[in-house]
């Protein structure tokens, strides 16, 4: 953690001071949580390295573009990265529609609709963890656009890495669901009534943060994707 003066000045403020000098005294948690993220994600990358090319060929073999996907997110201290996923729209779908995935989204291709299903398209976030961008568990990472209407409060999930899952991805794994093509604005929905939601979630795992807490989030996380894809 850095000091607090040494915080972004946006970050400086009361109602982020309580959840820093909650995880201040959880720095030893924290320190091996990044060495379990170092560790795990490394052997991940190992054993799911044929199937990732296999999945990367047919991304290429379907549709017009790249193999991965790389917008701009927002994770620790407001630092902005670009983050790794397999691409599982059409060529060219952020100047297409909405920075959200509505249900029935038309941009998505056969191979990410599988994708999607099954949460595979995470897969190459393993290289975001390895360089620190990001973590196995933490609040899902925003766009710049997104981060800039958080309240103070929300501005606390900033001081710890984004992750790839979190007790918010759990209960609103159908999140595309939640939003539809019909509404005037899907990005104003999202941002009004669903990021609120989930970060309420999000704030009370910065309060209760424990490695042991993480893993059973990840843990839940394979049983929640198994399940959404049995259904």
């Amino acid at each position: 953690m850095k000091k607090w003066e040494r915080l972004p000045r946006f970050m400086q403020c009361d109602e982020v001071r309580e959840y820093y000098d909650i995880l201040c005294k959880k720095s030893f948690s924290l320190a091996l949580k990044r060495v379990f993220d170092i560790v795990v994600a490394s052997m991940l990358l190992v054993v799911c390295a044929v199937p990732m090319i296999v999945i990367g060929i047919k991304i290429v073999t379907e549709s017009e573009g790249g193999i991965f996907y790389r917008q701009v997110r927002v994770t620790r201290y407001g630092k902005e990265f670009r983050i790794h996923k397999f691409r599982t729209m059409v060529n060219g779908a952020d100047k297409m529609g909405t920075k959200v995935t509505v249900a029935d989204d038309c941009r998505i291709t056969p191979t990410g609709a599988f994708l999607r299903k099954y949460r595979l398209d995470e897969l190459p976030q393993l290289i975001d963890v390895l360089a620190g961008d990001m973590s196995f568990v933490g609040t899902r990472p925003e766009v710049p656009e997104y981060v800039r209407r958080y309240t103070a409060e929300m501005r606390a999930t900033l001081l710890l890495p984004a992750g790839i899952t979190s007790e918010a991805s759990i209960h609103y794994k159908d999140e595309a669901k939640t939003l539809c093509e019909k509404d005037k604005n899907v990005d104003e929905v999202y941002v009004g009534k669903v990021l609120p939601k989930k970060m309420k979630y999000n704030l009370q795992g910065l309060r209760k943060f424990s490695l042991g807490g993480d893993i059973l989030i990840m843990i839940r996380t394979i049983f929640a994707v198994i399940k959404k894809g049995d259904s």
